[in-house]
């Protein structure tokens, strides 16, 4: 009889085959980027997918669809991974942190590094809610800068500015050429994950904040069944977010990711389990949803034109040039 792997298992094929796809994005990216510098001849189409790398770009355009009903021309995928990952939050927890986001995936190898060496900590309560606020405080910044401050005509000045249509080059060459100082605070980070798990996402990643609270109105949650835990703590020390799963009736924590570490972690059958409304769902149900949504919203918006920007790519082309110093 088949038996379906456990949580930890499920979600690590979703990050790998996901983090998969996104080398293929990366190598598509980079021989477009090429042909975009004059370096190749062979003209390759941007791989719209990269444009999920862009979310404070991708913010600004929802600001103008929210305020003029038009859709971002420039980076329109970016727009469109934008609202799936909200919607993501909304019906499924902050599910793309913890199955889909690359950040996530390193986040989780490096917590079980720390798990084996031994190092692993947990803050305590209330200093765990105190570390959550310079992220709060960041994406409070952007609500108020992009959503309150800047009007329609702003944000498309910034749009149509030939720096924007390059903007997914300028990522590719921050990551491919990183300073010192963007490599000390990587290597900060990542031993800093060692010990205290997911410390990006816990502590800095305005993106993060903005799902978590997305999550915490959504109708999705693990559920505890009080009757018939045993009061063993194994579901908390699993969960790599700190959140006190034994203690909770319904996890509906903003740090929670839906991962469901916990449920795979508990002893007793039935115990723990994930719910929308009054449905019982599978373990699975929060990542496999997750990719599906994604695809749906791809595919939708491909269809509808609103995947692939229509600028011609003679003038993208131009537009790499001047920004990045060029003749030609």
């Amino acid at each position: 009889m088949f038996r379906l792997p456990p949580p930890s298992r499920c979600r690590l094929a979703i990050q790998a085959g996901f983090a998969l796809f996104l080398v293929w994005v990366a190598v598509r990216f980079h021989e477009h980027v090429s042909w975009a510098m004059g370096q190749m001849s062979a003209y390759t189409p941007k791989p719209g997918a990269v444009e999920g790398f862009l979310p404070i770009a991708a913010f600004m355009s929802f600001k103008r669809l929210l305020v003029t009903g038009e859709y971002d021309p420039v980076h329109p995928a970016g727009l469109t991974i934008f609202i799936a990952i909200m919607l993501m939050a909304w019906l499924l927890r902050k599910g793309f942190c913890g199955h889909l986001c690359p950040v996530g995936l390193a986040s989780s190898l490096l917590e079980k590094a720390g798990r084996r060496l031994g190092i692993r900590r947990q803050p305590g309560p209330r200093l765990a809610r105190v570390l959550t606020l310079p992220k709060y405080i960041v994406l409070g910044g952007f609500v108020w800068f992009i959503g309150v401050r800047m009007g329609a005509g702003e944000i498309e000045a910034f749009m149509f500015a030939p720096y924007n249509f390059v903007a997914d080059t300028k990522m590719l060459h921050f990551f491919m050429s990183p300073s010192t100082t963007t490599l000390a605070v990587v290597a900060g980070l990542m031993v800093g994950s060692l010990v205290m798990p997911f410390l990006w996402c816990r502590v800095l990643c305005p993106y993060g904040a903005l799902l978590g609270l997305l999550a915490k109105v959504g109708p999705t949650a693990i559920t505890r069944d009080a009757t018939s835990c045993v009061g063993c703590g194994r579901c908390a020390r699993a969960c790599p977010a700190g959140v006190p799963v034994d203690t909770s009736t319904r996890v509906n924590a903003a740090e929670c990711m839906g991962c469901t570490e916990c449920v795979g972690a508990c002893p007793v059958t039935g115990c723990l389990s994930v719910r929308t409304l009054r449905w019982r769902l599978p373990h699975w149900a929060i990542g496999v949803g997750c990719l599906a949504l994604l695809v749906v919203l791809r595919l939708a918006a491909g269809h509808y034109g609103l995947w692939d920007a229509t600028t011609p790519p003679e003038m993208l082309r131009r537009f790499h040039m001047m920004v990045f110093g060029m003749g030609g």
